[in-house]
């Protein structure tokens, strides 16, 4: 099928890859790491990624750029500017429509995959795979908050699948393809991670005890800790990844906090108007990553806070625990 043909391709299980489609349709959304839009309450909610000019990184030459959650809010506004400066991005979301709709405005390639199903990440995985023989850039970028416990069809609770399991599985098949790049990963993660994330390697489901913050704060920290490891494990091979927080976006997620003071600064008028940033501005943090220099302007393994190396939760520096999440990782998904 030649690549200006507009029509549906058929991809193995159910994600599947649009062709160059028609205009778009883009809502709102996320919370550094957290969100603010969803289709339902079910939809695993999305941010995203916008990046800097060309000249402020001195960008010469076109890059390919995937990124997850990017049919809408942070991830499409820096789809929307690094498509503009020259790079080829490929947008993957969960929403069909949302997905075809920024796929259509930016002329881009665009995918759809459900991340609360693995097939569906294997499937984009092996798509990915045979359409791109270079990645660039991995932006994992999707991910989402949810009120209540609920399993996927996998079986894990879908806070831990959509944010941590699904984006390790889809580096994880990608691989091969981005060592031989030498790409650059990029993990959306949060301050989530720092102020109420806590690791148990017996109970990553949250069986015990399950509130939405400590879920999705304990899930940003496992980004941390897999950005870590991947940097430990395949840095020497040319991958080079980076874990950063694009700042408190305001989103949904503080009115369903279990902190008072959260709740209060992201439904008062006031408040949001002076702590909480635009998904624009969070957008332009992933998209300097995506656009700069690993070793130059970053330094690899590292998590970042507006483009600056920062302290986080005590347990993202356990070497020991980096690599057994990874392990726990690769057997969950086998």
């Amino acid at each position: 099928m030649k690549y200006r043909e507009k029509v549906q391709r058929e991809i193995p299980a159910t994600a599947q890859m649009l062709a160059r489609p028609a205009a778009p349709s883009v809502s709102a959304i996320d919370h550094g790491g957290v969100v603010l839009h969803a289709e339902s309450e079910t939809e695993y909610h999305k941010w995203s990624t916008v990046p800097p000019t060309r000249d402020e990184v001195g960008v010469t030459a076109e890059k390919v750029m995937i990124i997850t959650g990017s049919s809408d809010g942070i991830g499409a506004a820096a789809a929307r500017r690094l498509q503009a400066n020259g790079h080829r991005v490929v947008v993957v979301g969960r929403s069909e429509d949302k997905t075809r709709a920024m796929g259509h405005e930016l002329g881009a390639d665009y995918y759809v995959a459900d991340f609360s199903r693995l097939e569906e990440v294997r499937s984009l995985a092996a798509t990915l795979s045979a359409a791109y023989p270079r990645i660039d850039v991995l932006a994992n970028n999707a991910g989402g908050v949810f009120g209540d416990p609920a399993k996927t069809v996998d079986g894990f609770e879908k806070t831990f699948q959509i944010n941590h399991l699904a984006p390790f599985l889809l580096t994880r098949l990608l691989l091969d393809r981005l060592v031989s790049s030498r790409a650059t990963v990029l993990q959306t993660s949060s301050v989530g991670a720092r102020m109420a994330g806590k690791l148990d390697l017996d109970d990553l489901d949250h069986d015990r005890r399950f509130s939405p913050v400590r879920a999705y704060s304990a899930a940003k920290l496992e980004n941390i800790l897999f950005t870590k490891e991947l940097h430990r494990r395949f840095h020497g091979e040319g991958v080079s990844a980076v874990a950063f927080h694009p700042g408190s976006i305001a989103s949904g997620f503080g009115t369903r906090s279990d902190s008072r003071l959260m709740r209060f600064i992201t439904t008062n008028p006031i408040s949001r108007a002076v702590v909480l940033a635009t998904p624009d501005t969070g957008g332009s943090r992933l998209a300097w990553f995506a656009e700069s220099r690993p070793g130059v302007d970053w330094e690899p393994g590292n998590y970042y806070e507006k483009r600056t190396i920062k302290r986080t939760n005590s347990q993202a520096y356990d070497a020991d625990l980096a690599r057994r999440l990874w392990d726990r990782s690769e057997q969950l998904v086998r």
